[in-house]
């Protein structure tokens, strides 16, 4: 595909898919990219439950994608939602009723999340899946402190019994989040509450917490959120979830003001709806290369795909996934207007990890999924997180300033809450994290 006229691409979602695969195809002279996001701001998602308990504060992890690209001409990026698409004419239709078309659709919506139809759950529980949702759940949180407070009878009726629905690393990295903002820093700016009368009760269906993750994981997991107070209630699920209380499915209830729900997520509306064919959770089945079967021109990423790793199975849904699919997807877009061939994509495993809180983290890096714990580990999950940062134009020394915070003095940086101190303990730089993860892909090649 070559010519004199620029090639339109447009890109739905501006996620780690979509802006990975802007920034690629910002630097081809042929191509014109249209990126429409209905928030008009990269929200860094495995960051959102940091807002939800108040560590971060929501301008730490929005980034203006006017601003990402405002260097790069053929690049627009629209304030825009994307409210049905036509894969078979490569255009997209918006809330105001405007349609745009395109040589090449790249679908990138990300994710929603997915309550199985449980009872009550989408009306009445928090899940952790935008911005938006972590500003909601912070309020909670806050709102309902501010609540016992003035009526300390609320402990009896459940106020301070927070359910999280999930163990993935979701689900325990709100839980040792939570412990640590009800422990460490509500004393402080509540200091004749009944702070021992809180509980957070982390439920799922399968026998122990990451389960993604090795035995070994597992049990250091569990070990962790016990020491922080986490009551587990593994091995059963949640069958309804109301405003003042769940049921599980054993038949108990718990009694709740904050319901927090990491048990799971499906693709967005507008690519469930897009006629495509859709597997697990909603997302479009995809080729090897990220593009959609009997569709030219159309490609699918991140969280909108269901994408073939090398072994046939799916790949998670993770950031790093999205970041290198998106990328990839663009190298094979400028492939094709180069006439040449498209590749397969292939992803370089980071392998997983979980912070469960200060100096508690899990990592298991690489295809080989190599263990660490502890600082170690929490110097690998700083250095993914600074990669994807990196990755969308974000400027990461904020990042590494927190991260230093976060680490070495036992304090939440946030606006309303503020517990300062200070403990002499040595510094995790950005190299250390750097190392970490490089040392480690060292040793897989």
């Amino acid at each position: 595909m070559t010519g004199s006229q620029p090639v339109h691409i447009i890109i739905v979602g501006g996620g780690f898919g979509g802006v990975a695969c802007a920034k690629r195809l910002a630097g081809d002279p042929q191509a014109q990219v249209t990126l429409f996001d209905n928030n008009g701001f990269h929200q860094f998602q495995p960051l959102l439950y940091q807002v939800a308990t108040a560590e971060l504060t929501p301008a730490d992890i929005a980034f203006d994608l006017e601003e990402i690209f405002k260097h790069h001409d053929n690049v627009t990026a629209r304030m825009a939602e994307a409210t049905a698409i036509d894969p078979h004419a490569r255009s997209v239709t918006l809330a105001d009723g405007d349609t745009f078309t395109a040589d090449f659709l790249v679908l990138a919506a990300g994710a929603q999340p997915n309550f199985f139809n449980t009872a009550g759950a989408a009306e009445n529980a928090f899940p952790l899946y935008s911005l938006r949702d972590a500003k909601r759940a912070r309020s909670r949180v806050l709102q309902l402190f501010e609540d016992v407070a003035k009526q300390p009878r609320l402990v009896d009726d459940g106020a301070l019994n927070f359910v999280i629905v999930g163990a993935g690393p979701t689900g325990v990295e709100v839980a040792g989040a939570l412990s640590e903002l009800i422990h460490d820093v509500m004393p402080h700016r509540y200091p004749d509450m009944a702070i021992d009368a809180a509980r957070i009760i982390l439920v799922d269906m399968g026998d122990a917490p990451l389960g993604a993750f090795s035995d070994a994981a597992h049990g250091y997991a569990t070990k962790q959120l016990k020491h922080r107070g986490v009551e587990l209630m593994l091995g059963t699920g949640v069958t309804e979830v109301a405003r003042d209380h769940v049921t599980l499915r054993d038949g108990t209830t718990i009694p709740t003001h904050l319901t927090i729900w990491g048990g799971g997520e499906k693709a967005s509306p507008v690519v469930e709806a897009s006629g495509l064919d859709v597997g697990h959770g909603g997302r479009v089945t995809v080729n090897a290369d990220l593009t959609v079967e009997d569709y030219p021109g159309v490609y699918a990423v991140g969280d909108a795909a269901n994408i073939p790793g090398p072994d046939g199975e799916i790949l998670p849904q993770l950031g790093s996934v999205a970041q290198q699919s998106g990328d990839w997807a663009g190298r094979n877009i400028s492939a094709e207007m180069a006439g040449v061939k498209r590749e397969p994509f292939e992803y370089h495993d980071k392998g997983i990890m979980a912070m469960i809180g200060r100096r508690a983290a899990i990592a298991e890096l690489g295809e080989h999924r190599h263990e660490l714990h502890g600082r170690v580990a929490f110097a690998a999950w700083l250095g993914v997180h600074a990669q994807l940062l990196a990755n969308t134009g974000a400027e990461i020394r904020a990042f590494m300033q927190w991260a230093e915070d976060f680490y070495v003095r036992p304090h939440h940086r946030s606006a309303e809450l503020l517990a300062a101190s200070h403990i002499d303990t040595p510094r995790i730089h950005w190299h250390e994290a750097r190392q970490t993860i490089d040392d480690h892909n060292d040793q897989r090649t």
